[in-house]
C-alpha cells in the first residue's frame, strides 16, 4: 500500500469493515513513537446527521400509544 502525492491511502474493504469504517466516519490519528494509529473518533456525528435527514419525514400520523402497539406486536 502507497501513499500518494496528496497524502491519501485506500483503506481495504476487510479492514473498514471489521473497524466500522461507514463513509463520512470522523477518524483521528494518534502518533506513538514511530507508529501511526487510525481509529475512529470520539464524537458522535453519524447518529445525529441520520437523526436530521429522517427528520419531517414521516408519511403518517401516529400517536405514542399507536407507535408502542406496533414495535409490540399488539
Amino acid at each position: 500500500m502507497r501513499v500518494t502525492d496528496k497524502g491519501q491511502v485506500t483503506i481495504p474493504i476487510g479492514i473498514r469493515r471489521k473497524a466500522g469504517l461507514l463513509p463520512n466516519t470522523d477518524v483521528e490519528f494518534v502518533v506513538s513513537g514511530k507508529r501511526v494509529i487510525l481509529r475512529k473518533s470520539g464524537k458522535a456525528r453519524r447518529g445525529r446527521s441520520l437523526v436530521a435527514a429522517m427528520r419531517g419525514r414521516a408519511t403518517k400520523r401516529l400517536s405514542t400509544r399507536q407507535i408502542m402497539a406496533l414495535t409490540r406486536g399488539e
